[in-house]
């Protein structure tokens, strides 16, 4: 089934008791017990289980081609759970680009769980092979990255991981189900902010992980998740359920808009350097195509000519644009990303991200022509 009619028929939405076409949010936080003490309808207290988590579970695990979903209350308790999951002393390779917050979680969080952690350049496979340890577990794949779009080669890497029984994650935020199926390669578990493309309208806080297969590993991110109780409400469940039916419609949309405005800013005279993968000039450009389709995604990033001070110019001209942190929503963002990361992560200061939304292109490309040549 494509995933164009999977996003409306994944779940059969009809309410029998009502004959709603689309299913009532259900806050209750308790359920009734049989006299017998089970419970009948399959749900006991809601940090357990939720009619509307249940229905977002399953329909993210259908959309990445997973066998089951968690949801969580946000990407960053996601990426928690993945690791809380690892015992002390594992060891996880990551990209050095990548997003920022996952970062810290590791070096600000979990280094004090004796969890240690080696980031490199993931685009150099000699580097990642030399980072491997005897107590390496997971390898951590971000593609795209963020914020430089760096495209990495998943393929093999979810093969180096399985050489060493180790566990790969890709981050599949920016790409989204839409435009990247990490299953296909053999990956064990997909995350996602569902905060960005998947809900889509900056309107609900969320995040998930998707298994490829249940297996003991699952088991304990589903403890993490029900023990710990950062479980996703069933209102934001239901938000976030909203959000998907228009996915592709709008990572399609949001894609092609994306690649014209990167094009514009490549040929600017004020711009020093355009990244997206889109671009024939990107260095994993012929990656990018071979494992990416339908488009390259809604976020790109660039470098003003002039520094920071410039930058700063930049996004206080543009109209269309809002200085606000996020990807994947509706409209169009902008971000000076050095002044957001911490300054080991080296992220150029004259480096401005964007997230294109639903906009037109000739207008989102009008408003940076006018910021850059004011």
């Amino acid at each position: 089934m494509d995933i164009d009619t999977l996003v409306l028929h994944a779940l059969d939405r009809r309410v029998e008791a009502y004959g709603a076409i689309v299913e009532p949010i259900v806050m209750s936080t308790t359920f009734e017990r049989s006299q017998g003490g089970c419970y009948e309808h399959g749900y006991s207290y809601s940090r357990i289980g939720n009619p509307n988590r249940s229905a977002l579970e399953a329909v993210l695990a259908k959309l990445e081609g997973g066998e089951v979903a968690f949801a969580f209350t946000s990407g960053s308790a996601a990426v928690m759970a993945l690791f809380q999951a690892l015992n002390p002393g594992d060891h996880i390779i990551a990209p050095r680009d990548c997003y920022h917050g996952t970062q810290s979680i590791l070096e600000e969080i979990f280094l004090r769980w004796g969890l240690s952690s080696s980031f490199v350049d993931m685009t150099n496979l000699a580097e990642v092979n030399g980072a491997i340890k005897s107590s390496t577990r997971m390898i951590w794949i971000e593609t795209p990255s963020n914020p430089r779009l760096r495209i990495y080669d998943m393929p093999k890497l979810i093969g180096l991981a399985k050489d060493i029984s180790a566990i790969s994650v890709v981050d599949n935020t920016i790409a989204t189900p839409v435009l990247q199926r990490p299953f296909l390669y053999g990956c064990d578990y997909v995350l996602h902010s569902t905060t960005k493309a998947i809900a889509g309208h900056s309107d609900v806080l969320g995040g998930a992980v998707v298994a490829r297969a249940q297996n003991d590993w699952t088991k304990r991110i589903r403890q993490i998740q029900t023990k710990g109780g950062a479980v996703l409400s069933p209102f934001d469940s239901w938000l976030t359920l909203r959000g998907i039916r228009t996915l592709p419609l709008r990572v399609r949309a949001a894609s092609k808009t994306a690649l014209d405005v990167a094009q514009f800013l490549e040929k600017h005279s004020a711009v020093q350097m355009c990244h997206y993968p889109g671009l024939v000039s990107h260095p994993q450009h012929s990656l990018a195509s071979k494992i990416m389709s339908e488009g390259y995604g809604s976020l790109l990033s660039f470098e003003v000519v002039g520094g920071q001070e410039k930058a700063f110019q930049v996004t206080e001209r543009l109209k269309l644009f809002t200085r606000a942190t996020s990807l994947g929503g509706v409209e169009s963002l902008v971000e000076h990303r050095a002044s957001i990361e911490p300054s080991h992560r080296e992220i150029s200061a004259k480096l401005l991200r964007i997230s294109i939304g639903l906009e037109s292109s000739r207008d989102l490309i009008s408003d940076l022509d006018h910021a850059l040549r004011a």
